[in-house]
């Protein structure tokens, strides 16, 4: 098949998405339900493969079970008990790992009767001691067996599925093995076995945070460990269409935002972000974090697009000069509405102002732009929020205020 060829048969459209915590999953949602709207020879729960990777796995099953981005948006974002999806509880990520902590706490003991017999009979330099005593130390804060357990419950009512091979469509589900570093494909032939609840699980299990996922034997965690997207998992297998969704990019903070991007957004803030290193050690690692992972990415997009000649590649990100998300916590989940939101629109202008290159392209596939739909200035995702009260627009002018302060002398409230 070659781009200019006029295709007979169905075309084959994948969707990869990669991860990013809450912050990523919100993004996607907000991204994925602008497709839906804005896209006509499309459906978004019915392409022939997904692809998730860590908190894109969460979306990803939930789309090859079959529901639709606004399902996902309803138990997601709004939290609406009557969605097929059920509501989604930001709790079931904030559970300790108490079972962690009881067993490197059996361990401490002996790592202590042994680190002292090194440090006096043995003779070791305490800097070998203490390295040893890091075997006691917890492999994660946090337990997230609330994601299997939540998930196997949802995926087993109201049609749905929590295995693989009843699936109508095709799941892959990235994790990392950690003792080889190698990619777990769960859903492929051979990973099939695995539970999908189990699978988001071990995909989800971001070293540090969350504890590896133990599978027949074996210690799993992050995928996006390996890659940040996995694309080439379905292109392997013969796609025509692939559909890319990263939501962490770095920050351009040199360049002011564009102002058509962030038109739109509920209630956008007055944010200013002079530079990344006034916002501390949280700002810097998250401008590093993000780098590291882009690039690689991008790399990525190169060799798939030599690698994979005949099919066509779409990627959607933000906007590197939109604060919005960055500021965002990566982990925070207050903000949903807002965020999901923002994605919404940043998206629908995506599209717009791609409309030209993006129209050709997404042609071939029998797919075309709803322009009354991305001209629309009336479309939402969420419900806008309602007006401000006279308290809470002095609140806001008062923070305004603050920030201008805080610019002026050099600490910028908004930033962080």
């Amino acid at each position: 098949m070659t781009h200019g060829t006029t295709r007979s048969r169905k075309p084959r459209i994948a969707l990869a998405l990669a991860g990013g915590g809450p912050l990523g999953a919100i993004y996607q949602i907000g991204v994925l339900c602008a497709l839906e709207e804005s896209l006509t020879g499309l459906a978004l729960n019915r392409l022939d493969h997904y692809v998730g990777v860590s908190a894109g796995g969460f979306i990803a099953a939930g789309l090859a079970n079959g529901m639709t981005p606004r399902a996902l948006s309803a138990s997601f974002i709004e939290n609406d008990s009557a969605s097929d999806a059920g509501i989604f509880d930001p709790s079931w990520l904030m559970v300790p790992a108490y079972s962690e902590y009881l067993r490197r706490a059996i361990m401490l003991p002996g790592l202590l009767a042994a680190a002292a017999w090194r440090l006096t009979a043995g003779r070791k330099p305490i800097t070998q001691v203490v390295e040893r005593l890091g075997a006691s130390l917890p492999t994660g804060v946090f337990s997230n067996h609330k994601v299997h357990e939540q998930l196997a419950r949802l995926f087993s009512q109201n049609g749905f599925t929590n295995d693989f091979r009843e699936l109508k469509t095709r799941l892959t589900l990235v994790a990392t093995n950690l003792d080889t570093g190698e990619a777990a494909p769960f859903g492929q032939p051979g990973w099939d076995h695995v539970p999908i609840s189990q699978a988001v699980q071990a995909s989800s299990a971001l070293p540090g945070l969350f504890p590896p996922v133990e599978i027949n034997d074996q210690y799993y965690v992050d995928g996006a460990l390996k890659k940040t997207l996995h694309a080439s998992v379905a292109m392997d297998q013969g796609v025509d269409l692939m559909l890319c969704l990263n939501p962490l990019v770095p920050f351009d903070a040199t360049v002011p935002a564009n102002p058509k991007v962030m038109q739109g957004a509920l209630a956008p803030e007055r944010r200013k972000i002079p530079k990344i290193v006034d916002g501390g050690l949280p700002a810097v690692l998250s401008q590093t974090f993000r780098s590291m992972i882009h690039s690689r990415m991008e790399l990525g997009m190169k060799h798939y697009e030599r690698a994979y000649p005949d099919t066509d590649i779409v990627l959607i990100e933000p906007d590197h000069r939109d604060p919005e998300l960055y500021l965002a916590n990566t982990f925070g989940y207050a903000q949903r509405r807002h965020l999901a939101e923002h994605a919404f629109q940043q998206t629908r202008h995506l599209l717009r102002s791609r409309s030209t290159s993006l129209s050709a392209k997404l042609r071939r596939h029998g797919i075309a732009l709803d322009h009354a739909a991305l001209d629309n200035p009336k479309a939402h995702l969420c419900a806008p929020a309602k007006a401000p009260t006279r308290i809470g627009r002095a609140i806001a002018n008062l923070q305004e205020l603050m920030d201008d302060l805080g610019h002026l002398t050099g600490h910028p409230a908004g930033v962080g």
